[in-house]
């Protein structure tokens, strides 16, 4: 049984990856505040991090607490392209390989910006294959050890560092918004909320066709759905974390639904008012706000911008 994560693990994991990425900055907008009804909204740039994503956190803890009689060997991965490419600089830092799986439809950008940092690319049909699979058994026949995308201890701590951060620098918030996907990012901010600020309320945020957390919320356990279609591609995995859930589901208020339409308004706002880039995935916290999802009486909030990895050929597009 996985050990469970405290606000000590995530502690332990700032000061440990601290000189590997950057400590990103809060942003607010009165113009968004306005139009999300008055709710005083601090942003955490996820998307402004090394390898334009939070991932980079938890992969970087990941790989600096691998005991060094394995680190020759190499790491393996299985992701759309944030965790890919977090694993890919992770691995660099840690001066190992990195053999990543990454789905034949993922974003072109992420794809390339993987092979940019010294990743090696195994590609999959994620309709027809396994990717766990796939990754499982490239670390069974090279030896490597296999990064997991979301649930485990050391991943979850990592990613907990971005809440402990946005609490720091904002410590007196009604309420943190997080999208979810897989849910390292949400249970780790969770943990590390709570902490901080135990009467502060959570809310995790997805996409209406990607709504298996909201279904495992109501089922009071983790609930698959088939592989969702959304433009949000970092929030594509089918089922929560194991852990991630254990960890979550106890300190989350609830799960907030938003629709395809509402997350492309929000990356628009946030490029043309704010003046920063945002993926879908990224976008989807903000747009919980933006359009309302929120109880009325929450008057302060943090969200987590994810990511801004998002292919140029999508951005015209939409």
């Amino acid at each position: 049984m996985m050990p469970e994560v405290e606000v000590k693990e995530i502690r332990e994991a700032a000061a440990r990856i601290a000189p590997h990425i950057h400590r990103t900055p809060v942003m607010t907008s009165r113009t968004f505040n306005r139009m999300a009804g008055g709710v005083e909204t601090y942003f955490k740039c996820e998307n402004l991090q090394r390898g334009g994503a939070f991932k980079l956190r938890g992969a970087t803890n990941f790989l600096l607490s691998i005991p060094e009689s394995d680190v020759g060997k190499g790491v393996v991965a299985f992701s759309s392209g944030n965790h890919a490419q977090a694993v890919a600089i992770a691995a660099g830092i840690r001066g190992t390989k990195a053999t990543l799986v990454m789905p034949t439809d993922a974003p072109k950008s992420k794809v390339a910006a993987t092979q940019g940092y010294g990743g090696s690319i195994v590609r999959y049909d994620r309709l027809k294959e396994d990717r766990e699979a796939i990754g499982r058994r490239i670390a069974e026949e090279t030896g490597a050890t296999l990064v997991p995308p979301f649930d485990h201890p050391w991943i979850i701590a990592g990613q907990g560092t971005a809440a402990l951060e946005l609490l720091e620098d904002t410590p007196n918030l009604d309420a943190l918004c997080v999208c979810v996907g897989g849910g390292g990012l949400l249970s780790g901010s969770s943990v590390a909320a709570k902490a901080l600020r135990p009467d502060i309320r959570i809310f995790g945020v997805e996409p209406e066709r990607a709504n298996d957390w909201s279904l495992s919320m109501a089922a009071g356990r983790p609930v698959e759905i088939p592989p969702p279609d959304t433009i949000a591609d970092g929030l594509r995995p089918p089922k929560p974390g194991k852990l991630t859930f254990a960890l979550a589901q106890p300190r989350i208020e609830r799960i907030v639904l938003v629709t395809e339409e509402e997350i492309i308004e929000t990356m628009k706002f946030l490029l043309l008012r704010m003046k920063i880039l945002v993926e879908p995935s990224g976008a989807v916290s903000a747009a919980a706000l933006l359009h309302g999802k929120l109880p009325p009486d929450v008057r302060s909030a943090g969200v987590i911008l994810s990511g801004g990895n998002v292919d140029w050929e999508l951005l015209r597009e939409l």
